[in-house]
């Protein structure tokens, strides 16, 4: 064979391999991140024709499911109407894209495989395109409880178990029902609606904690070492804190008090002269076993969520170990902070699960159209917050919120069950003013089954009058399923 027919076959057999790596990129490799794109029509198309699988409540209530219409379309409808759309978000792939668990579980939904391969078999096949149910966790009852209960206040409830990390609740005031997205008219109708409607308050942005952080703070403190919950600190009012007084709810005054006292009383001095002695670096270091500086574990698309932690004017993150931060009213839920009420329901459940936290899912199992179960979502833990015995501590402190004559938590009592808690009330303010409030728990203390955090926006008054009733009501669907 002469030296120009070899370079010629050569040269052939370099094009064919250009060609078939070039075809198995999208057709295999980067199939999913082709049928992503927004300017490919085909898979608009194709999304139009799949009959999506159901999103099912934990009692086996449909959230969501498609309907065929001639033609062989299919659209997405939402038998519970707006009850369970921050969770579950909507699918509207050709007008408005999709949210939620529409969108982080859209693979499972349409029953891909995660390559175009087996679609293109089913379709020569004349197979149906079906897609996979998606259970979770969620409970209608105590959903529909959290959001009576919210009224038409905005704020958010999230209820997890702190054994399995599930999430059982996640309401956010004011929503929308997603069947009334029909158009990119309706869709800005209630885009313009008071309240930010779209937005899912129980993982996006966020509040001051106010002094449901003691609760942070309390833990660190104890867990090393440094204090125990006898520990005595001045409560005196106006200690001075990073060179400014810092002032008690009501300016009250108080000699030396136990961490517990303290913590029941809500004091301020205290748990800030705590957090200074603890320093920046110890404090960072439970923050982040909490889940602070990073977005939510969450099955939930990370575009959705926010990071809890200290913030900057202009939007940025910082650490806690950070020039910019005042440890004294960080440790006391003020300063830069803000926070999603799924990051203060971690920090109970944490707590409740005897010092260890479990990565929160929305979702428990997905099943096939003929049952089979391609998944099943099993607990699995984040982190080892605290010992065990540290833990057990904090419920003793959180239990006197709720117990002790003067506890700032009495609210959230409820008959037969002994409930741990912790009021906040975010930049407390007096007299007609409004507040952020809040209110964060966990209940049975012996065996705790729901771990809770309640958030309220501009209230006039205290935590312990608006979010701690609100979480006792919750508790108490949930502990009565």
């Amino acid at each position: 064979m002469n030296r120009p027919i070899v370079r010629l076959y050569g040269m052939v057999v370099l094009l064919f391999a250009v060609l078939v790596a070039f075809t198995s990129r999208w057709t295999v490799f980067e199939a999913s991140s082709l049928r992503a794109n927004t300017l490919n029509a085909r898979a608009l198309l194709e999304q139009e024709r799949i009959d999506r699988g159901e999103i099912l409540a934990a009692n086996g209530e449909v959230l969501a499911r498609s309907v065929r219409h001639t033609g062989g379309f299919y659209t997405r409808i939402y038998p519970t109407g707006a009850l369970f759309t921050p969770p579950v978000g909507y699918s509207n792939v050709e007008l408005l894209g999709q949210t939620g668990l529409e969108r982080y579980r859209s693979a499972a939904l349409n029953g891909e495989t995660g390559t175009s391969v087996q679609s293109v078999l089913n379709e020569l096949q004349g197979r149906k395109s079906q897609g996979n149910a998606v259970l979770t966790a969620l409970q209608p009852n105590a959903q529909r409880v959290a959001l009576a209960a919210l009224g038409e206040h905005e704020g958010a409830v999230v209820a997890l178990h702190p054994q399995t990390g599930a999430v059982e609740v996640m309401a956010s005031t004011p929503s929308f029902n997603a069947n009334a997205l029909t158009s990119e008219v309706a869709y800005k109708r209630i885009t313009g609606e008071p309240g930010s409607p779209l937005l899912n308050r129980t993982v996006q942005y966020g509040y001051a904690p106010g002094s449901t952080f003691k609760v942070v703070t309390a833990t660190a403190a104890i867990d090393t070492g440094q204090f125990t919950p006898e520990s005595t600190v001045s409560g005196r009012n106006g200690v001075v804190i990073s060179g400014v007084p810092l002032k008690n709810d009501d300016d009250e005054s108080y000699g030396q008090i136990t961490l517990t006292e303290a913590l029941a009383h809500s004091v301020n001095t205290v748990y800030a002269q705590v957090a200074e002695q603890l320093g920046k670096a110890t404090m960072a270091r439970y923050m982040r076993r909490f889940g602070f500086d990073h977005k939510p574990q969450l099955d939930y698309p990370s575009e959705e969520m926010s990071a809890s932690g200290e913030y900057l004017r202009d939007g940025r993150l910082v650490a806690p170990t950070s020039p910019y931060v005042d440890v004294g009213r960080m440790g006391i839920g003020q300063d830069k902070l803000s926070v999603t009420p799924l990051q203060m329901a971690e920090v109970a459940a944490a707590v409740a699960n005897r010092g260890t936290l479990m990565v929160p899912h929305i979702t428990t199992a997905i099943v096939e159209p003929d049952g089979h179960v391609v998944q099943h979502i099993s607990p699995k833990v984040q982190s080892v917050v605290m010992k065990p015995s540290t833990a057990a501590s904090v419920t003793k402190m959180m239990e006197a919120v709720v117990y002790s004559p003067g506890g700032t938590g009495t609210a959230a009592q409820i008959p037969g069950v002994t409930v741990a808690g912790k009021t906040g009330t975010a930049e407390t303010q007096y007299g007609t003013a409004l507040n952020n409030v809040w209110f964060i728990a966990f209940a049975p203390t012996q065996h705790p089954t729901v771990a809770v955090a309640v958030t309220l926006k501009g209230v006039p008054g205290q935590g312990a009058t608006f979010a701690a009733p609100v979480a006792r009501q919750v508790m108490e669907a949930l502990l009565h399923d």
